[in-house]
């Protein structure tokens, strides 16, 4: 299809869903351990330091594309400088705004989640309620077509979304298992209703960790759902779905088994070289054949000197993902992760992953 000015793109996907018509531009498969885009490999023929890039997919962690916080008594911390509210069309119209800077520098994934991420970067409570889902596993139709805009519109980007289902802090929103069950079936029905094929997905943010209060998102049963996403097709396409573990931890065996691509986190990982190691150590599992090895959260920059945990990654052959949040002291600008988020690239250490990723890529931003 003949792609519409970038601008017209903007405005079109900045409205509801039902203001336009939608078809398709962007098909994600993988073919051993590459990523595909419309059967061609992404960053095609593309190499940097003599490594090749061909088939990576370099990715951001941004889970507050969609961010809202239906709990009153949080909802003010949310608050933007400018305005004293928050305002979650606003922040989704931005981030919209922001996306073709990121792929004109190269960034090929968006890391997003339907229950989105800590808005303070790490929390150890979270009252907020940043939810698509009611408590039987329902869908909530204003995150539905506020995430729904960002997959469109990564589609006439030419870019993928790795959807997340689940969070740690907001799961237990979710009444029981059923409700689980039924929120996983919800979402993967929508996707695929919606013929969008640019998604792929992660069932739950870090199964590992021991804040999730349903036992069928830890580990030990989280391949039950990764099965169940599997078992839905519509015209005879299925999703392609994993989940993934928290830093500086090699997935299960069966997780990797149940999986068609990997997801590893770089958090906690202060030696770039332990980077590879984690790569290895994937590929030595009993269950693992050639599939994609995706970190898709790193908090670990560095992006001015030779090496750090981005390169590592490229050097080991996986694909790599930019995790930026507020730090203590920060304001506005910083922070992809933090809530309000400033969308552009406003600090110093997001224009260092940019500025490193377009070298990379080969891109002209």
């Amino acid at each position: 299809m003949r792609l519409l000015p970038l601008l017209a793109l903007t405005l079109a996907f900045a409205g509801t869903l039902s203001a336009h018509s939608f078809e398709p531009a962007t098909a994600v498969t993988i073919a051993g351990d590459k990523f595909l885009i419309n059967g061609k490999p992404t960053y095609e023929g593309l190499t940097w330091r003599d490594q090749s890039i061909e088939g990576r997919l370099f990715n951001a962690r941004l889970v507050q594309a969609t961010f809202d916080d239906e709990n009153p008594a949080t909802r003010d911390r949310w608050a933007y400088p400018d305005t004293g509210v928050w305002d979650a069309e606003r922040n989704v119209r931005e981030f919209l705004a922001a996306m073709p800077t990121y792929r004109r520098h190269g960034l090929l994934g968006l890391a997003v989640n339907l229950q989105g991420g800590s808005p303070e970067g790490y929390s150890k409570n979270q009252p907020w309620e940043n939810n698509a889902f009611n408590p039987d596993g329902t869908m909530r139709p204003a995150y539905q077509d506020r995430m729904g805009r960002v997959i469109e519109f990564a589609d006439q980007l030419g870019m993928v979304v790795i959807l997340g289902y689940f969070y740690f802090g907001q799961d237990e929103r979710l009444t029981d298992e059923a409700a689980v069950i039924n929120a996983v079936d919800s979402a993967t029905q929508w996707i695929l209703q919606h013929g969008w094929t640019n998604v792929i997905i992660e069932v739950n943010n870090e199964c590992d960790v021991r804040a999730y209060q349903h036992d069928i998102l830890m580990p030990d049963r989280v391949p039950e759902l990764i099965a169940r996403v599997r078992s839905h097709e519509r015209d005879g396409r299925r999703l392609l779905v994993t989940t993934s573990f928290k830093g500086n931890t090699v997935p299960s065996d069966e997780v990797v088994a149940a999986s068609d691509y990997v997801l590893v986190h770089g958090n906690g990982v202060h030696d770039h070289k332990r980077i590879v190691e984690i790569v290895e150590e994937t590929r030595e599992l009993p269950s693992y054949e050639p599939k994609p090895i995706v970190f898709n959260e790193d908090d670990h920059y560095g992006f001015d000197v030779p090496h750090n945990n981005f390169t590592a990654a490229i050097s080991a052959g996986a694909s790599w993902g930019y995790f930026d949040y507020r730090m203590d002291g920060e304001g506005y600008d910083e922070g992809h992760q933090s809530v309000p988020v400033n969308w552009g690239l406003s600090s110093e250490r997001k224009r260092g992953f940019f500025r490193l990723l377009a070298e990379i890529t080969q891109s002209n931003p």
